[in-house]
């Protein structure tokens, strides 16, 4: 190890994190060259590809490298929270109906292709502009754009090392929530823990209602990061990693700046995706509820990206590959990168729970800075594969369940909901304690849900 890895957890999400490879794939990462200061594990972490899901490590640009798996295969998948003017008393009857609008608006489902129909020179647009093209084209406003990190675009994104395979596959899925993990949820805010910065976040009082989307880059992105780590490791090979997963280019060779540029085009994808999303999202309310006033984004945030920011270290500013995957974000206030009307209280992190739990709102901190380069958790995290959930839960069943805690449920598969069962995720109350308490970030709002809509 280069540096010490360091793990943010409780005792009880501890005991979790134990039963796969997370702590052993930490230690593989702080191998890796040129990293800075520590390997990160967030506390809803465990074992993915190479890096851990919940892992966070920087790198330098010139002595440092670049990793596909540092950043996962749903490259930019993240989450879209959306504020209303609604309350529950205002969409209790209607509730149902809204779902079942937003079900036949955006498409879900594994492999489920979208209702625009893209040419190749209009998708390269699309993964050079990110979001931008998307409200260029109606869908959505410029202060949504605002509320985006990155403002929706990673500049650097090149369509020149994308193979033909990960087009085809991006053609038909934009607009499209997936399968898997996916989700669109109507929520109610449940508790609010700052007034300020929910205030700044447009988060006004228990029983208001906004709409929380969780989708990625999709097929897309997945070939992305397929085909780079076969170019990785035909060009560079394995030979010393303590993990084949780990394969790496460095960043300044032209190979991690070509992987680097396709993968800021795989985040300009998922970027798009929820933008469009967001617009369906409001045209279903103006069908069932009547309108979409109000309807103002809180923001929009990436889990899995590599990004280069700058950040201190040894008391000095400088420049970093930071590798965030499965983990968002977190910069507090007064960081330039943060939308002007939220700088004073710090960026909004979204952290959703598991299907039938709460999600939260936190807020970035400057404490964050020194302790994970501004990164925190970003969701429930797995504690029991798919094989297991499907092996012990049936998606009927859990449909009942929800009905009768007052949840709607609808879905394309009851495979899909039984793998996403609440009980094959850790505690997501105990993720953001940890988040909380450890200084990675401020809890503003929990949010329950009202009406669930999976892939």
């Amino acid at each position: 190890m280069k540096v010490p890895a360091v793990i943010y957890s409780s005792a009880a999400l501890l005991e979790a994190i134990k039963k796969d490879k997370t702590l052993t794939q930490a230690a593989n990462v702080a191998w890796l060259p040129g990293i800075q200061r520590l390997a990160y594990v967030m506390p809803d972490a465990h074992q993915g590809y190479g890096f851990p899901i919940g892992g966070v490590a920087a790198f330098d640009l010139d002595e440092g490298i670049i990793s596909p798996g540092g950043v996962g295969y749903d490259i930019n998948c993240g989450i879209r929270l959306i504020r209303t003017d609604y309350y529950e008393k205002d969409i209790e009857s209607k509730r149902r109906e809204l779902l079942e609008e937003l079900f036949k608006e955006v498409p879900a489902g594994m492999g489920k292709s979208g209702i625009v129909k893209l040419s190749q020179k209009v998708l390269k647009e699309i993964l050079t502009k990110g979001a931008e093209w998307a409200v260029e084209n109606g869908y959505g406003t410029a202060e949504d754009l605002e509320r985006t990190e990155e403002n929706g675009r990673m500049k650097e994104a090149s369509t020149d090392g994308i193979s033909g395979r990960a087009l085809e596959r991006g053609l038909p899925q934009l607009g499209t929530l997936g399968s898997g993990n996916h989700f669109l949820e109507i929520q109610k805010v449940d508790k609010i823990f700052d007034r300020q910065a929910a205030g700044a976040f447009g988060i006004d009082e228990r029983g208001q209602i906004l709409v929380m989307v969780h989708c990625g880059s999709r097929g897309f992105g997945h070939q992305v990061a397929t085909d780079y780590i076969e170019l990785m490791e035909n060009e560079f090979g394995v030979k010393g990693l303590p993990d084949r997963e780990l394969v790496n280019a460095p960043f300044k060779s032209e190979m991690g700046r070509r992987y680097y540029r396709s993968m800021c085009a795989a985040v300009n994808y998922a970027f798009a995706n929820r933008q469009m999303i967001a617009h369906w999202i409001r045209q279903a309310f103006v069908r069932i509820a009547g309108s979409s006033e109000g309807m103002r984004q809180v923001y929009d945030v990436c889990h899995n990206v590599a990004k280069v920011e700058k950040h201190v270290l040894e008391g000095r500013e400088k420049l970093l590959c930071v590798h965030r995957k499965g983990a968002t974000r977190s910069f507090g206030p007064g960081r330039p990168e943060i939308p002007a009307v939220y700088r004073a209280v710090g960026q909004p992190v979204l952290i959703p729970g598991s299907m039938g739990t709460a999600s939260y709102v936190l807020a970035g901190t400057k404490e964050s800075e020194a302790r994970s380069f501004s990164s925190t958790a970003h969701g429930a995290g797995r504690v029991m594969s798919r094989h297991e959930a499907l092996r012990r839960f049936r998606g009927e069943r859990i449909r009942d369940e929800l009905a009768g805690k007052g949840i709607e449920l609808r879905s394309t598969s009851w495979k899909g909901v039984a793998e996403e069962a609440s009980a094959a995720y850790k505690d997501v109350d105990e993720v953001v304690r940890v988040s909380d308490e450890t200084g990675l970030g401020r809890l503003v709002a929990r949010l329950v849900p009202v009406a669930v809509m999976k892939g």
